[in-house]
This record gives structure tokens, sequence and C-alpha cells, in this order.
């Protein structure tokens, strides 16, 4: 049985910073791409970032790379968004994700965990 949990969200204050983690269980991590989405209240799921299973190549968002950073540690069966200048349009439930190809396209990842929220306070 695969899980993907996520931990990290909280509320913090426009300009703070927030380290997401994602622990995976049930799959060869190694074996995946992982990958951060978000989704606000009323509003499409939305790509965040995406990285391959090396570690050794990563996807952005449109304006997403400037302030957002995935990393991953295989060893640990772990992917990491630092989130960085918070603002208050970032306010989302933040979702980690697992599939073979790093996309943007919801429908192409295998499975997906429960999501923490994350609140920027202006």
């Amino acid at each position: 049985q695969v899980q993907l949990v996520e931990s990290g969200g909280g509320l913090v204050q426009a300009g703070g910073s927030l380290r997401l983690s994602c622990v995976a269980s049930g799959l060869r991590f190694s074996d995946y791409v992982m990958a951060w989405f978000r989704q606000a209240p009323g509003k499409e799921r939305e790509f965040v970032a995406a990285i391959t299973w090396s570690g050794s190549s990563t996807y952005y968002g449109d304006s997403m790379k400037a302030r957002f950073t995935i990393s991953r540690d295989n060893a640990e069966n772990t992917v990491y968004l630092q989130a960085n200048s918070l603002k208050a349009p970032d306010t989302a439930v933040y979702y980690c994700a697992a599939g073979r190809l790093a996309t943007e396209r919801v429908t192409e990842y295998d499975y997906w965990g429960q999501g923490t929220q994350v609140t920027v306070s202006s």
C-alpha cells in the first residue's frame, strides 16, 4: 500500500518561510518522479515543482522558481519543498505526488498525499 504523508505546513506571516516534507512508503521511491502541487479554495490544482528520480533535474511552474526549491533524499524516501518569501496568494493545501513523468499534468501522477495546509497572513 503506497502512502505519501506531507508535513510542515502551518500559519506563517508574509515574507516568512516554510519547509514542507513528504515521506513515501510502499513504493520504490528512487524509481519515481516526485512533485508538489497546491490547491487554493475554489481553484484548480496547480503545479509547483517536480524532481526526477536522481534529483539531477528539477522543474518549476510559472513564477515558482524564484521562491520555491524542491529536493529529495532517496535514502530517507523523502521529498522537500522549501518555500521562501511567502505571500498571501501562496495560501493553499500543498500536495506531494509520485509519478513516472516530470510534468505539470495532474493526471500523470499515480499517487497523492492528503495534503498539508499552508496559510500566509498578510
